[in-house]
């Protein structure tokens, strides 16, 4: 049997881009199940572990709330290779996640809507006060 790669803290954190302290506190909420205790009481980190908090920065780099990403991962179920067909929990678990992930993808288009439209405003100016610079120029020579 392969023996499978543990992590400290500070690895765990490096390879999922979260500080340490977002570690601890996500631990703290529930947000993910407290990691295995080595030598001395310090956490150490599975394979398994560093996927789930790597997939909590994806869902954190979305915008998802905490209180999202803890629904999110409510069931504790990864669906990288679903066993086909699925149980009824299975389905009611993609549907959640689904509506989930609906909703803030919503929101993120609005929020993408609005900021293309300050975008729009903001290059009206520049482009109106770039043609008054462009006619005081004109004028001078």
């Amino acid at each position: 049997m392969r023996r499978r790669d543990m992590y400290s803290i500070g690895q765990a954190a490096e390879m999922t881009g979260f500080s340490i302290d977002t570690l601890r506190y996500y631990e703290k909420i529930g947000l993910v199940k407290p990691p295995a205790r080595g030598p001395g009481g310090t956490r150490t980190y599975s394979e398994d572990d560093v996927k789930l908090l790597s997939s909590l920065h994806c869902l954190k780099r979305t915008g998802l709330s905490l209180e999202e990403m803890k629904a999110f991962l409510q069931e504790g179920r990864c669906f990288a290779n679903p066993n086909l067909p699925l149980s009824d929990e299975d389905r009611e678990t993609i549907e959640s996640r689904t509506r989930i992930l609906s909703g803030h993808l919503a929101h993120m288009e609005a929020q993408y809507r609005a900021l293309a439209d300050i975008m729009a405003q903001t290059q009206e100016k520049l482009d109106f006060y770039n043609g008054i610079l462009d006619q005081k120029e004109a004028a001078g020579k």
